[in-house]
């Protein structure tokens, strides 16, 4: 089975939050709906070759949460649709993207003052 997202070992980010992030992404984009079979745990943990009990959590924090719903002998579905982001959501995954974007840049040895002269040049051409 195919995993409807994909992961990054390598980023900052932990795994549990990019596998969140990809289910609330996938239903926000309409590419899964109300109603949707989700793989199971061990098939979405095989998919995206992550341990299983990375994804379970993320299914229980999503159930608890009301976006998923568990019929038991049966899986996990979607239960509705995401709600656009608070304010205060939005603000803690723009922390997150920058964080894991500075991380990554600088696992590649780019000085931080190298990235903001870029972003700086980036700006000015708009």
């Amino acid at each position: 089975m195919r995993a409807p997202f994909a992961v990054d070992p390598g980023s900052a980010l932990p795994l549990y939050a990019q596998v969140e992030r990809g289910i609330r992404q996938s239903v926000a984009a309409g590419s899964m709906e109300v109603g949707d079979r989700l793989p199971t745990v061990r098939e979405m943990a095989v998919a995206l070759r992550i341990n299983a009990n990375t994804v379970a959590k993320v299914y229980r924090e999503l159930e608890q949460e009301g976006l998923l719903e568990t019929r038991r002998g049966v899986g996990t579905f979607i239960a509705r649709a995401e709600r656009p982001p608070s304010k205060r959501e939005r603000e803690r995954r723009k922390s997150e993207i920058i964080a894991d974007f500075l991380a990554r840049l600088q696992a590649e040895g780019i000085a931080l003052a190298e990235i903001i002269e870029e972003l700086q040049t980036i700006r000015m051409r708009r």
